[in-house]
């Protein structure tokens, strides 16, 4: 039972629970050995083969965490378990951004951003913010640089976490935003709906282990602020251990369940080429989307406001052009001699023969 005393020798402050790594490890081990059969069952590695990197990290870092209940004063595995269990969250994030590229992918004509830029946006703008944290925590560790250096470092890492909340700010606005546009649009697709509403749920629940990430740390910095503190007057935080499997464990093991049962393929085509007409119920694959502009333009301006002004949006915009439109009704007609196919949305979730682009 934990009395939120210091523990002489614990690197935790706390002696850490025996019991609780090991549940945590299996179901993480389990969730991950379901993400790997529900990649080969819908051929999505492209799209959720991060979920299963991410259990790999979450599996071996409790197993580590394991080691550490009966190791508590080593170093070493302390910060082998803790960089694991960090490292796991933000590569979660970089499985959610491809998702929501994928839905964009899906309604091309209410998206906001090139589907295609969604990663790589939202990644380089993360790489910052990881940047800076990994500044920060070497300025901050290194206890030879001046103490001006050493306060630098401590900022860095503020600036970082905070910084990681406006990114997560900034993806639900980005498909809140699309959403909105669906709705005025009247397009009410279940797919689509059910396809977002996972991906909130998931944003939500890394939203709120990220707020309790810089709360922890924000209390950790007491550790520096002052000299020969007494543990037993730290943050609640820092003193429970439950916080961290609150706030921590148990919303990624909730959030990597999610996945599992709400799976993105349920909801959307396996190419990123069949996409829903204006209609909001007609499936058509055609063309798909192309990028004309070079990767560093798409990185500066990921939202395409040059192309905007001089019209080149209009000139990309596949679903607009009779050939494809025209489809709706049945007509058949073809680009580049292959046939553009229209069919339900409720048959969306078949194997496509000629859907070669899987994202």
């Amino acid at each position: 039972m934990e009395n939120g005393k210091y523990v002489d020798g614990s690197i935790f402050i706390y002696a850490p629970n025996k019991g609780a790594p090991i549940f945590f490890a299996i179901f993480f081990a389990a969730s991950c050995l379901l993400h790997v059969c529900q990649c080969f069952h819908y051929k999505s590695w492209r799209l959720t083969g991060l979920y299963v990197f991410c259990g790999l990290l979450f599996t071996a870092g409790y197993i580590t965490r394991e080691v550490g209940a009966f190791y508590y004063s080593n170093v070493d595995v302390y910060i082998v378990t803790i960089v694991l269990v960090y490292a796991a969250p933000p590569v979660f994030e970089l499985a959610n951004y491809i998702v929501l590229g994928r839905i964009l992918y899906y309604v091309p004509h209410l998206s906001p951003i090139h589907p295609g830029r969604v990663l790589t946006t939202f990644a380089a703008i993360s790489s910052v913010v990881e940047a800076l944290n990994a500044n920060g925590a070497s300025y901050s560790a290194n206890t030879s640089l001046p103490q001006s250096k050493q306060n630098m470092g401590h900022i860095l890492i503020k600036v970082s976490l905070i910084l990681q909340l406006v990114v997560v700010v900034l993806f639900l606005l980005l498909a809140i935003i699309f959403h909105r546009r669906t709705l005025r649009a009247g397009i009410h697709n279940a797919r689509l709906t059910n396809a977002l509403t996972t991906l909130y749920c998931s944003e939500a629940l890394l939203l709120t282990r990220t707020i309790y990430r810089v709360v922890e740390y924000f209390s950790v910095d007491q550790l520096h602020d002052a000299d020969g503190i007494d543990p037993n007057t730290l943050s609640p935080i820092l003193r429970y251990e439950w916080f961290f499997y609150v706030f921590e464990a148990s919303l990624m093991l909730c959030n990597t369940f999610l996945i599992n049962v709400r799976h993105p393929r349920r909801y959307l085509p396996k190419s990123t080429k069949t996409y829903l007409a204006r209609d909001g119920v007609t499936e058509i694959t055609g063309p798909g989307y192309k990028e004309e502009r070079n990767f560093v333009m798409t990185l500066i301006d990921p939202f395409d406001l040059i192309g905007l002004i001089r019209g080149r949006d209009k000139k990309t915009a596949f679903w607009d052009q009779p050939q494809y439109a025209s489809n709706i009704n049945g007509q058949q007609s073809q680009l580049d001699d292959r046939p553009v196919r229209a069919h339900s949305s409720r048959q969306s979730n078949k194997e496509d023969p000629e859907a070669n682009a899987v994202y």
